[in-house]
């Protein structure tokens, strides 16, 4: 089989998925938040259903997220939700609660199943275990070094999901950690909503210049980095050992910046899948990319080439 990678994104909207299939995405992760965590936008069943027929007619690939922490409250409805993914014609589900794996299982064994349960994606026998129960595709955990990566890339047979841009999530709670702190100090300025988009952040004394963005929802708490991941200078190199899918991760991101990233990726894709061997970064790409960044959020090459942490 020709090997095709793949550029996996996220969207917000049925509008942001539009712009980002035209700026060059094949795959997205969708979802809602009952479900789904720290996802762009809520995309109910309806929604699901229309970004299916709009991307399906362009080879586009449409998998919803179902990677929350679930408690028995949602137990009951899961069947029903599984099936309608189905009725949709969805790619793929993501998972990392064995629950959904049995929901998927009795009521739409079709479906392809990634395997994503954050940090704990570290080892290619746990990723044969998924296997052995139906996954199909392994997300690597952001903390891997690429030596890591290329050592599961020849150890398993499972798809592999390999984060190269983007804000990454180091801390989450399903508590309400900020108003809880709030009430605590009897601060008459409770927030009531903590969304993505209020912009708050964390710092702290010994690292004065960095801005750890924090937002609060159904799920809880959840603190995301300081940087950015920016994998695109050397993004040939997973190119290289053949990992299957590359994403981009919106999250938190306007739709502008997310066009201007997910083309510059499709340009260093495109370029190394024409010819390998004349491969050559074009620093163009990320000129690009530098012009939307936030000048707050330095871009980085997170674990990728730092020692093992685990």
């Amino acid at each position: 089989m020709t090997y095709k990678p793949e550029l996996l994104t996220t969207a917000g909207s049925i509008e942001e998925l539009k712009r980002l299939m035209d700026a060059g995405a094949n795959a997205f992760v969708i979802g809602e938040a009952r479900y789904g965590m720290r996802l762009g936008g809520d995309f109910d069943p309806a929604a699901i259903a229309e970004a299916v027929k709009l991307a399906s007619p362009r080879g586009v690939n449409i998998y919803v997220s179902l990677n929350n922490l679930m408690d028995n409250s949602v137990l009951d409805s899961l069947p029903g939700y599984v099936r309608s993914l189905s009725e949709a014609g969805v790619n793929g589900i993501v998972f990392g609660d064995p629950a959904v794996l049995m929901a998927v299982r009795a009521e739409a064994p079709h479906i392809p199943l990634h395997w994503n349960a954050e940090m704990t994606s570290t080892n290619y026998r746990t990723a044969e275990y998924w296997g052995k129960r139906g996954a199909t595709r392994f997300v690597l955990a952001r903390e891997l070094n690429m030596d890591q990566i290329i050592e599961m890339k020849s150890a398993t047979k499972l798809q592999l999901e390999v984060q190269v841009h983007g804000i990454t999530n180091i801390y989450h709670s399903k508590r309400s950690l900020v108003n809880s702190y709030l009430d605590h100090q009897q601060d008459t300025g409770r927030l009531d909503q903590l969304d993505q988009h209020r912009g708050l952040y964390l710092t702290e004394d010994e690292r004065p210049g960095e801005r750890y963005p924090i937002y609060e929802d159904a799920n809880g708490t959840h603190i995301m980095s300081s940087d950015d991941l920016c994998m695109l200078e050397n993004v040939h190199e997973l190119l290289e050992v053949g990992v299957d899918s590359l994403k981009i991760e919106g999250v938190m991101k306007s739709i502008e910046y997310n066009e201007a990233v997910v083309r510059a990726y499709r340009q260093a894709i495109d370029a190394y899948m024409a010819d390998p061997e004349a491969y050559a970064f074009q620093e163009e790409w990320l000129d690009d990319i530098k012009a939307v960044q936030d000048p707050n959020r330095e871009l980085s090459y997170g674990f990728f080439y730092k020692e093992q942490v685990y």
